[in-house]
């Protein structure tokens, strides 16, 4: 999916593209996006974090932010979620939660570098989700989790969205 040819930073840095795109050790990466599932559960993932956290927890959520987490390597997440307001245009300081939503096209093995990328950086929880088959996962600097119970989860602060609330609200746009 990389580009055959090399961009430098600075390049990247000062050009818009539609969609926006990792940049990864030079190269520009696609990423995969733009059906309908991945676009709805990425408002609603949006929708329910503003809706349940953001005033009561004083969080700011974004959407395909770009984050920095190496010199070389630049990745958007689908949503991230900060603690405070963010000074950075380009996130150099890592985001409590990075949500990733896969599209038809992923493979879990590519999808978990990058979740490997934003937890070296310093990401506290990543949330995977499939909504294909409606499997999600939850990772943290010390653990990968199936969310066995129906809870994306998160701690300090605490934030919980519900799959069975998601996909509900899914199946109603």
């Amino acid at each position: 999916m990389a580009t055959a040819a090399l961009v430098d930073i600075d390049q990247y840095l000062q050009t818009s593209y539609e969609p926006d795109c990792d940049y990864v050790d030079g190269a520009l990466e696609e990423r995969n996006l733009g059906t309908r599932p991945h676009s709805g559960l990425q408002s609603l993932f949006s929708y329910l974090l503003l809706k349940y956290y953001a005033e009561a927890l004083g969080i700011f959520v974004y959407t395909e932010q770009r984050v920095q987490t190496r010199p070389t390597r630049f990745r958007v997440p689908d949503i991230c979620v900060t603690l405070s307001f963010p000074e950075e245009d380009i996130f150099r300081t890592a985001p409590f939660l990075c949500v990733e939503i896969l599209s038809p096209e992923d493979r879990l093995p590519r999808v978990e570098l990058r979740v490997q990328e934003f937890l070296n950086m310093g990401v506290a929880f990543v949330w995977l989700i499939d909504p294909l088959t409606r499997e999600a996962w939850v990772y943290s600097q010390s653990s990968k989790l199936t969310v066995t119970d129906g809870f994306l989860r998160t701690a300090d602060p605490d934030l919980q969205i519900s799959l069975q609330e998601l996909f509900h609200l899914a199946e109603r746009r």
